[in-house]
């Protein structure tokens, strides 16, 4: 009972510290995303062979959402699966926030960034390249398919498009066929609101978790087992990044700021964080296990890189 009154305590006054740095951040999100989330879906909508470039810069940008807007394009085949995976590989899903609201160094934050979209444009080009050399890169559109599976009637009255429904996302047609769009006519205050509530009290139980076992296990006993099993660390972040929830992308990356975990398991961790992305891509694409692969293999990108920095001692 001791243990957890004192964790109790000091996870309410750490979040508690957090919460105006949280607000203020996801404030500047919502204004950039209510202003340009249409503009970046576009922009990699009309990427063409340069997609995965541009999916890896704009996946970066944490705007909500983007991922799973990402997945619905490839699962109508809008964009390549190597887009995709640049996506998927930048986004940065809570990270960012956390890392402003924790006021951690710029070196740090930019280091990072600049990791996640490397790796999103490498991988992603060579996807393609490699769909391209076994010429599995041209396939039709599936946009109709989607629709009628999900009844969202996206032709409208537009006859054209109801006898082509590639059109429904020729950029042309954007604004005939708009969709409603989470934050579409509300407060940007009311949704960065609920952002930092969420965040809040998914921090503060990452925290007092984090707290109970520090103080009943000890954090030299921990640090020491990290130390001592670096491989299995970069094993356990990169599972927990699976997870299609910002929960977490939040405790691996307050794991990295307590210590806990050493800069591969956090890269590893916080490449396969792709947010609700991969919710999206197992609701929206078909067959099951093409989805099924593209999650190995992003579990698979993310131990690689994060093995490769551990074993090369990298700090950031």
């Amino acid at each position: 009972m001791e243990i957890m009154m004192h964790a109790l305590e000091h996870a309410f006054v750490d979040t508690l510290k957090l919460v105006p740095f949280l607000f203020v951040t996801y404030l500047a999100m919502e204004a950039l995303e209510h202003h340009a989330g249409v503009a970046s879906e576009a922009a990699v909508r009309k990427a063409g062979h340069a997609g995965p470039a541009i999916g890896a810069l704009l996946g970066v940008v944490p705007q909500c959402g983007f991922s799973a807007a990402a997945s619905t394009l490839y699962a109508a085949r809008v964009v390549s699966l190597g887009t995709l995976f640049a996506v998927f590989l930048s986004t940065s899903d809570e990270m960012l926030p956390i890392l402003i609201a924790e006021q951690a160094p710029m070196a740090l934050i930019v280091k990072v960034l600049a990791i996640k979209v490397v790796v999103g444009m490498v991988v992603g080009f060579a996807i393609d390249a490699v769909l391209h050399a076994m010429r599995r890169d041209k396939e039709h559109l599936r946009i109709h398919e989607l629709c009628e599976r999900d009844n969202c009637h996206c032709n409208g009255d537009c006859k054209a498009c109801g006898n082509n429904p590639e059109l429904v996302y020729d950029f042309e047609h954007d604004k005939e066929h708009d969709h409603d769009h989470d934050h579409e006519g509300g407060s940007i205050a009311k949704s960065a609101l609920k952002h930092t509530a969420q965040v809040t009290l998914f921090i503060f139980l990452v925290t007092l978790a984090l707290e109970v076992v520090m103080d009943s296990v000890g954090e030299e006993a921990i640090a020491a087992f990290m130390e001592g099993n670096p491989g299995l660390s970069v094993v356990a972040a990169s599972l927990v990044g699976l997870i299609p929830n910002c929960a977490a992308s939040v405790a691996i990356t307050e794991l990295y700021l307590d210590g806990t975990l050493g800069a591969g398991a956090m890269i590893g961790g916080l490449l396969v964080s792709a947010g609700v992305g991969l919710l999206v891509l197992f609701r929206t694409n078909r067959p099951l296990r093409d989805n099924l692969a593209i999650l190995a293999l992003l579990l698979l990108v993310g131990m690689a890189v994060g093995g490769v920095l551990t074993l090369l001692g990298v700090v950031l």
